[in-house]
């Protein structure tokens, strides 16, 4: 090639007038070659099947399934079950598959190139196709519907399994559920036990009584008062009964009542009588250690003593008349009834004290049971919450496993969401692979390709002067006059002869090749 030479349009068109037969023969032998190639390449043929994802016939409202993986996962996982080595090496012993590679290859290598013959793609939201590429026709077609079975049935297999591990699980989370439920029922059983009374549902109650406590105390209060106006009354009464009668003056009868020294007035009887009825006012005012009461009491023996005396004496005589006084009878009796009563007010205040007491005691015990709610009511309110928390879990698992119950039996029955052959598969009439026509083109621009770099080449090496321009631009000098090319009428015979002899070449070549291709088109 000449430094600094440009190639012109016209300059190319005639380059490639001028080596015509490089281009078109590395074409034609590349596209001959290409046909041959292809011609003894072995025919594919591709079996397949579309598969589509059929929802389940109970509307979700009823039964909500427990399989909620889209189809891409579902798939993916079902891809990788089916391709398992296992499954496809009974595929191939049962269907007698890849004979010549099983005898020179090992197993591994077998499976490996016929997980390569199969295509698994989605089509769609609820559809995908699978694909097996075989020699054989009906091979091909038999393998696709096995893979189909095989699909349909492992996703039947996988929701029941997943149905029944669902059911599993929630069993098993549902019985730890049910038991920390009875232990936390237990522990508010024994904390309501321990603490009954004390309770926050109890404050009314507790509240209540010991209001009705102390409406009792005051009550009491109000009977005790009354009692003991009474007690009073009746006692200024026995006072004024207990005075002695005597003859003497009355400014000198009380004193008779009161002090234990007085001189002895009547029979024996009578003064006995008289003592104890003062023994008996002296016990209500003084203690029973006082020395009047200790006087008095002795005087009391004394006048026992001299009264049993006096019987021993004169056991067979009668009491005189008169000293039997029907007043002082009268009054004794009334001061024996006066002491009675005294006496039974006397137990009725004591049992009213008793009662006070207890009251008393009772109040106290409802207002510490009071007092102890608020830190038994924040107890209550930790046990409770665990509780309410637990129940709710419990509830929510057992609706949940009736649920996957339900979904289960969905699945056993087949009623669920499956696989359905959409478009089974057929044996394919002709075949996908190779696709000859391809090769023969990619053949024919190889060789087109090779032909134009062949004259690339020649060019490149190629350094002679064809034109005046290429004189003057690259010697620098002028050019004086051009010589053209003289051939004698021998040479341009030879030269006819060499033209249509190539011409009559390329014809030949080129015949015979469309022939050869058009055979291997019909075969």
């Amino acid at each position: 090639m000449l430094p600094g030479k440009k190639y012109t349009f016209d300059e190319l068109f005639r380059l490639l007038l001028r080596r015509w037969w490089m281009v078109v023969l590395p074409t034609i032998l590349a596209t001959a070659a290409a046909v041959v190639w292809a011609r003894r390449l072995p025919d594919f043929y591709r079996s397949e099947t579309v598969i589509m994802l059929v929802p389940q016939r109970i509307p979700d409202s009823y039964v909500r399934t427990t399989v909620t993986a889209r189809i891409e996962d579902r798939l993916g996982t079902l891809q990788e079950q089916i391709l398992s080595r296992s499954r496809l090496e009974r595929i191939i012993t049962d269907l007698n598959l890849y004979v010549e590679e099983r005898r020179s290859r090992p197993m591994e290598d077998v499976v490996q190139q016929m997980r390569s013959d199969i295509g698994v793609r989605i089509e769609g939201r609820e559809s995908f196709r699978v694909t097996y590429v075989n020699r054989d026709p009906v091979l091909a077609q038999k393998v696709a519907e096995r893979l189909a079975s095989l699909f349909i049935e492992e996703n039947l297999r996988d929701r029941e399994n997943l149905a029944e591990a669902t059911n599993r699980f929630l069993e098993s989370q549902l019985e730890d559920a049910r038991r920390r439920l009875l232990e936390q029922e237990k522990k508010l059983e024994a904390y309501r036990r321990r603490y009954s009374g004390e309770l926050p549902s109890q404050l009314q109650t507790n509240l209540q009584a010991i209001q009705s406590a102390e409406a009792r105390r005051a009550s009491l209060a109000q009977v005790a008062d009354r009692e003991r106006e009474r007690r009073i009354l009746l006692e200024r009464q026995l006072a004024d009964l207990q005075a002695p009668i005597v003859v003497a003056p009355p400014a000198t009868a009380p004193a008779a009542a009161s002090s234990p020294d007085a001189a002895p007035v009547g029979s024996t009887s009578q003064q006995l009588e008289t003592a104890r009825a003062g023994l008996r006012v002296l016990e209500l005012r003084h203690t029973p250690d006082h020395p009047d009461v200790r006087l008095m009491r002795r005087r009391i023996q004394d006048l026992e003593d001299r009264l049993k005396a006096e019987m021993a004496q004169a056991p067979g005589r009668p009491v005189p008349a008169e000293a039997i006084d029907p007043a002082e009878i009268a009054r004794q009796r009334r001061i024996r009834d006066l002491t009675a009563q005294l006496e039974a007010i006397d137990r009725q205040l004591k049992d009213y004290e008793e009662q006070d007491a207890r009251l008393r005691e009772t109040i106290k015990a409802y207002q510490a049971k009071v007092d102890a709610v608020p830190t038994r009511e924040s107890e209550l309110v930790e046990l409770t919450r665990d509780y309410t928390t637990l129940q709710q879990t419990y509830q929510s698992l057992l609706a949940k496993r009736e649920e996957s119950k339900i979904a289960a039996n969905l699945e056993r029955r087949n009623i669920g969401e499956q696989f359905r052959v959409l478009d089974p598969a057929r044996v394919p009439e002709r075949p996908f692979s190779p696709n000859r026509l391809r090769i023969h083109a990619a053949g024919a621009a190889a060789g087109l390709l090779l032909g134009l770099a062949l004259i690339a080449l020649l060019e490149y090496r190629d350094t002679s002067f064809r034109s005046e321009e290429d004189v003057a631009r690259v010697l620098a000098l002028p050019v004086l006059a051009v010589v053209p090319v003289m051939r004698t009428s021998a040479e341009r015979r030879l030269w006819r002869r060499r033209l249509l002899a190539a011409a009559l070449a390329l014809v030949v070549v080129v015949g015979s090749a469309a022939v050869y291709a058009w055979w291997a088109l019909r075969s």
